[in-house]
């Protein structure tokens, strides 16, 4: 029945679980309560501090697209103005994000380029780097956000805390990658102390179990920090330092019969939560890790690392972008929890005792009185002591526990009618070891955690207060901006539509100018076709003659051809004619020779033969005459053949001259429709043009009206503003009747 913990130990703790089993319900639902609700302060502040560095990373973007101070190996150096305004973008935010100790770029070299604290500036982080290994992981993710911690970090030591109540060197570090067209440029990048969520889940005064409650993180599974083992230590337990607890601490060594557990630095990576008695992961977090979460709250619990009975709820979880899966334990001592005696019980136990005391007492005296008196003085005597037990008794449970329960509910009516009418001391909290261990300290309890909560929310609001405040100036500077921007906008624009007005007009009068140059060009064109026509054929009756006169040339041509080779062969007789004169004369020669050599029987033959050689000689001088007459004809054919050769050429290029008067009518034509097809166009394109410059008009009527409306909203958001920072005013008026521990922050 007792389990690990043995009698000694086990059966106090059984006999306060037996006494209270039936508050199992309501513990399940306290550690469920403050599981889920430590949790989701978690996940929230994640989101808020991941879009604080978004909201960055987009106004740097914005200021510098294409110069950015990360952008390369070596960037160019930023101008007076941008570098400026990037430090007022980092300062805004830096007063903004109050757990960011510092902010800061990284080149894709691991330098850093800027940061809120100059002393880092120019520091780079090698490969080998726990920063290093988290840019080289960063790089190679899809997301581009890492949340990168815990890790120790002196800077962050150095640097020193802004709202964890403990500081040292463990870090977290918010990590968003800068891109320019697609090509990685850098990264900005958040510092935290981890013990800030040491404190966003402790919330040490509002404690439901003071003296024992813990709420850690702790490694479930590592999915990048490999060398974490399971069930590490990730935050700070809150039995670290001496202010957390009223017995042992981590710092001073927690003792147990297997050895003492204690931390040199810090919490986070130096402790496991393991049971000392067996040296493995402790039941709370072995079964977290196995199953994603766990909750007991009975008797025996299980055994911590300090070996003492707990119960609680474990879950599990992974933060924004961050790629390990981590695990929460929210405990509490079983004895602490379940110590709790209630006023029923206790007025049954003091009913008892009083009853079993005076029935002795009556039943002695009733009997002494009976035994030396008579029956009547004995009931007489007997009845007396009723009475004086009776009163007795209500005196003692009077006093005793009605009175000491009235002053309870005294006390807390005195300190909730404090805060009742909307102000009050927020910084005080009840002593609840001035209560007694039953529902009057539990009702304390949980009034201190609802105060407690009270003051966080009123801190929050005076902090939001503050920055509404503080926004609303500067929209209140802006807003005056942007209006007198915008009057300036509507003035030009107003000033635009005069001139587009203006335009118009010029564009109309251009239009009438061109419909009147394209009827004109129309009935040119017409003049100019009618003459084209006219001189198209006349161009094509002398094609025709030219042909004709081509055509009689040729056949003259060809009949001084024929005359030539007519010529030609009158040439050849009269070369036949000459041969045979020659050789008549030769005869007639010979004939004389032969007839003067017969003497005068040959005179007769001698005369024939004179009167032949003369008219050979008459044939000769004939036939060179008609020679010569034909050289003539045949020089002058030749002269006429070469004349008409040319005349032919003549013609031809008459022939070509006309063909090509006619392309240059055609042409010409051509052009006269080309002129007036580019006239219509100009016309069409002014047309257009006015039909623009109309719809111009329009839309420059509209975003006059736009940008009117504009103004007047923007009046109005100036109008706006002023309630905002009276109803900021009024909000910090109203947490101003509220005292508040200035130093605290959540």
């Amino acid at each position: 029945m007792l389990d690990w913990l043995g009698y000694r130990q086990g059966l106090p703790l059984w006999i306060s679980w037996r006494l209270n089993r039936n508050l199992k319900n309501d513990v399940e639902d306290i550690f469920e309560g403050i599981a889920e609700t430590r949790k989701e302060l978690l996940f929230t502040w994640s989101y808020e501090y991941w879009g604080h560095l978004e909201r960055l990373k987009e106004q740097l973007n914005k200021d510098n697209p294409h110069d950015s101070q990360v952008g390369s190996e070596r960037p160019r150096p930023l101008s007076s103005d941008t570098r400026l305004n990037q430090e007022q973008l980092f300062s805004a935010l830096y007063s903004r994000a109050t757990d960011f100790t510092e902010l800061f770029l990284l080149n894709p070299s691991g330098e850093v380029t800027y940061s809120t604290y100059a002393s880092h500036i120019g520091a780079s982080y090698s490969n080998s780097s726990p920063l290093g290994q988290a840019i080289t992981y960063l790089t190679g993710s899809d997301t581009g956000k890492l949340l990168f911690g815990p890790y120790a970090d002196p800077i962050t030591l150095t640097i020193g805390p802004r709202s964890s109540t403990f500081h040292d060197k463990m870090t977290l570090l918010f990590m968003n990658a800068i891109y320019t067209n697609g090509t990685f440029a850098g990264i900005l990048c958040g510092r935290v102390p981890n013990d800030v969520i040491g404190d966003l889940i402790q919330r040490e005064s509002g404690h439901v179990y003071p003296d024992s409650g813990d709420n850690y993180i702790f490694m479930a599974k590592p999915e990048m920090n490999h060398h974490i083992a399971p069930g590490t230590a990730l935050s700070r337990s809150r039995f670290e330092d001496r202010t957390f607890t009223h017995g042992e601490n981590l710092k001073d060594g927690v003792t147990t019969d297997w050895g003492t557990v204690s931390v040199k630095e810090h919490t986070e990576l130096e402790l496991i939560f393991t049971d000392p008695a067996t040296g493995q992961l402790h039941p709370g977090v072995a079964n977290t890790i196995a199953n994603g979460s766990n909750l007991f709250v009975v008797f025996p619990g299980y055994s911590d690392y300090r070996h003492i009975s707990v119960i609680g709820k474990g879950v599990t979880f992974r933060l924004p972008h961050c790629p390990d899966v981590w695990g929460m334990m929210c405990e509490g001592d079983l004895e602490e929890v379940y110590r709790i005696r209630s006023i029923r019980f206790r007025h049954a136990k003091l009913h008892g005792g009083s009853t079993l005391l005076s029935s002795i007492l009556i039943a002695l005296i009733v009997y002494v009185t009976a035994a030396y008196g008579s029956p009547a003085f004995a009931a007489i005597v007997g009845g007396f002591a009723c009475l004086v037990s009776g009163l007795l008794t209500s005196y003692l449970i009077g006093r005793k526990e009605i009175g000491r329960f009235a002053d309870r509910l005294r006390n807390l009516s005195r300190f909730i009618r404090m805060n009742a009418e909307g102000s009050g001391d927020l910084t005080q909290r009840l002593d609840i070891h001035r209560f007694d261990q039953d529902e009057t300290r539990e009702l304390a309890k949980w009034i201190n955690n609802m105060i407690d909560s009270l003051e966080s929310i009123m801190m929050q609001v005076k902090l939001t207060a503050g920055d509404v405040s503080a926004s609303q100036l500067v929209m209140n500077d802006t807003t005056a901006v942007t209006v007198t921007s915008a009057q300036r906008v509507s003035g030009n624009i107003s000033e635009m539509i005069r001139s587009m007005r203006s335009q118009l007009q010029d564009i109309d009068a251009v239009k009438e100018s061109a419909e009147q140059m394209r009827e004109t060009l129309r009935q040119l064109e017409r003049q100019a076709n009618q003459q084209i026509d006219v001189a198209k054929n006349e161009v094509v009756r002398i094609g025709d003659k030219m042909s004709h006169i081509s055509s009689k040339v040729e056949e003259t041509n060809q009949t001084i051809r024929n005359f030539m080779g007519t010529v030609q062969e009158v040439t050849g007789v009269l070369h036949a004619i000459e041969q045979i004169s020659s050789q008549t004369h030769l005869l007639a020669l010979n004939a004389s020779i032969e007839a003067a050599r017969v003497g005068e029987h040959g005179q007769g033959f001698a005369v024939v033969a004179s009167e032949i050689r003369k008219l050979s000689e008459l044939t000769r001088q004939s036939t060179e005459e008609v020679h010569r007459i034909i050289s003539h004809i045949y020089k002058d054919a030749q002269q006429a053949v070469l004349s008409m050769k040319e005349g032919t050429k003549v013609v031809q290029e008459g022939n070509l001259l006309v063909s090509a008067a006619s392309e240059l009518l055609a042409a010409a034509a051509e052009d006269d429709l080309r002129k007036h097809q580019a006239v219509d166009k100009v016309v069409q394109l002014m047309e257009k043009i006015a039909s623009v410059s109309k719809e111009n008009r329009k839309i420059s009527k509209d975003v006059e009206s736009k940008v009117q409306e504009l103004t007047q909203e923007i009046e109005s958001v100036r109008y706006t503003s002023g309630n905002v920072e009276v109803i900021a005013k009024s909000m910090q008026q109203l947490v101003g009747q509220f005292k508040l521990t200035d130093s605290r922050i959540r």
